[in-house]
């Protein structure tokens, strides 16, 4: 089974602005700057983009927008520690998979 051209679409615009440096949810916030020197900041971010993110049974994405929110929210928190994320993550939103042996 392939993943469904909107997963891949929502996926990619999400990759874009995120490494834009122009997503309109992290405004006032100088991120790229982690690009390279905190990789595992990033990581957590598109770990919980994807993880949050939920299909309809035709594969359209359904929540895009709540998404890409817990996931910013994350990195926001991230660079400002006033910052509080609420509904606080669940075990789920945070897990980081395995890299696929194939």
């Amino acid at each position: 089974m392939k993943l469904s051209n909107d997963f891949s679409g929502a996926l990619r615009i999400f990759a874009y602005f995120m490494s834009s440096g122009r997503h309109n949810m992290l405004e006032g916030i100088n991120y790229l700057e982690l690009y390279g020197s905190e990789p595992s900041a990033i990581e957590m971010v598109f770990a919980i983009f994807v993880n949050v993110l939920e299909l309809d049974e035709d594969g359209n994405v359904t929540n895009f927008k709540y998404a890409q929110k817990r996931a910013t929210d994350y990195l926001r928190s991230y660079c400002d520690r006033d910052f509080e994320v609420n509904p606080p993550y669940e075990d789920w939103e945070i897990t980081l998979y395995q890299m696929p042996t194939t």
